[in-house]
């Protein structure tokens, strides 16, 4: 049986706002499992780093979508 389930565009955001920070500490700790394990090359540590700092911005810009605007 299939039920459908509504979600409003908060939960959806959280949502997603989970995801990508579930997805910064993977990429937080494969790119400390490179460095550690001397195994990883300059180039691929960059490219990670620049991924985990894209997901950053995603994150931020996120949060500030679910914090509300409060003028004083």
């Amino acid at each position: 049986m299939n039920a459908y389930i509504e979600m409003n565009p908060e939960e959806v955001l959280r949502v997603k706002l989970e995801v990508l920070r579930r997805e910064h500490r993977d990429l937080d700790a494969a790119i400390h499992a490179l460095a550690e394990g001397g195994r990883g090359d300059q180039l691929s540590l960059v490219r990670l780093k620049k991924q985990k700092l894209a997901l950053k911005d995603r994150i931020a810009r996120l949060e500030d979508q679910l914090t509300p605007d409060i003028i004083a």
